[in-house]
């Protein structure tokens, strides 16, 4: 029988999402536990990658296994995995889903912050100076016209296409900083943080609406912002056709 787990987690410590030879990765983890409760070698495959450093407040990976309690099994990985880790749900879904391909969506949420908070170290980005939000919306809306995010992805990236259908990207002032939103049906290595590093340069005027056009056109990572640090970055919802779940 297949499964989905649904977890959140701060990645602060980790090196990301995927298994590293050298590294301790939260699919590591999460399989280290699994194998161990079950008695048995428990691969899982996520909906996505995380980089280092990078949060989720809702993962999705599955995995099989046979006759388990879907509760039970919630309560014993909770009590196993460090404090970091957190399983949310346990669903049951059909033996032909997969958690990366048959995801719909992928949204995440960047948080930061205009004043010196030692509290929000590790989950939000200090800012030394506010946004211009009428600007980074203007840019927004062209991102929501846009497909091909060369520019804005990792290099040497193994990909077959740089394509991706942005289908929410909006920026929203709450109290001492703001949030940027966006989804897509897929991301790019590193897609995230650099298109937030460009909309700053857009929000605080080093970069025109204008340019920030040209720089998508030219599918040159070199010419987009600098990419903004990892520990403002969540994962935040994954989303699937209804009829895969069984529960």
């Amino acid at each position: 029988m297949r499964f989905f787990l649904e977890i959140s987690y701060d990645g602060s410590r980790y090196h990301g999402w995927q298994y590293q030879p050298n590294a301790i990765s939260i699919q590591e983890t999460i399989e280290k536990a699994l194998g161990d409760l079950l008695g048995t070698k428990t691969p899982i495959v996520g909906s996505g990658r995380t980089d280092t450093g990078v949060h989720a407040s809702c993962q999705i990976a599955h995995f099989d296994a046979e006759n388990i309690d879907n509760e039970k099994l919630k309560f014993k990985l909770n009590s196993y995995l460090p404090r970091e880790i957190a399983i949310h749900n346990i669903h049951s879904v059909t033996q032909e889903a997969h958690a990366r391909f048959d995801a719909i969506s992928r949204s995440y949420v960047y948080y930061m912050h205009l004043d010196k908070n030692p509290f929000k170290v590790g989950t939000s980005y200090y800012l030394r100076a506010p946004v211009s939000l009428s600007s980074v919306t203007a840019a927004c809306t062209i991102l929501l016209n846009w497909t091909d995010f060369e520019g804005m992805s990792k290099v040497n990236t193994d990909v077959n296409n740089f394509n991706c259908q942005i289908t929410k990207a909006e920026w929203k002032e709450v109290e001492g900083g703001y949030v940027f939103l966006v989804q897509s049906n897929r991301f790019l290595r590193g897609m995230v943080r650099a298109l937030v590093g460009t909309l700053l340069e857009v929000g605080t005027e080093k970069m025109s609406i204008d340019r920030f056009g040209e720089v998508l056109a030219a599918k040159n990572r070199a010419f987009s912002g600098v990419s903004v640090p990892a520990s403002g970055l969540f994962l935040s919802k994954v989303e699937y056709p209804k009829d895969i779940y069984l529960n």
